[in-house]
């Protein structure tokens, strides 16, 4: 199974889930910000992405400014603060089986053998 990590207001998630459509295969979407996202999925996200949760994090929004930028958080706080405030998770992130990737190029997609 085939699920994509969307933000419908995002435009390069937009150009994630276009790809995905245009490839024909079939995907779940997830709407995390509306829907919201457990520390578990983060966690499990995270362990396919093969990265560190800091990683993750949009260093650009204003949220990550005003309450994160130049402090130093363990792997749990980063993973507790996404959870709480979703708008910090890059994305589009597509998961397929055991494996993702950050779809930022969508063509990064590739990499899943979709």
């Amino acid at each position: 199974m085939i699920t994509i990590y969307h933000n419908p207001k995002c435009r390069k998630s937009r150009a994630g889930l276009e790809y995905l459509k245009a490839k024909g295969v079939e995907f779940e979407i997830r709407e995390y910000i509306r829907e919201g996202i457990t520390v578990e999925e983060l966690r499990s996200m995270i362990d396919k992405l093969g990265i560190k949760p800091s990683e993750l994090v949009r260093t650009q929004e204003d949220y990550y400014k005003e309450n994160y930028r130049g402090k130093t958080l363990n792997d749990e706080a980063w993973l507790e603060a996404l959870a709480a405030y979703p708008r910090l998770i890059r994305r589009p992130v597509i998961v397929k089986d055991n494996r993702a990737v950050l779809a930022d190029p969508p063509e990064r997609t590739d990499k899943l053998g979709i």
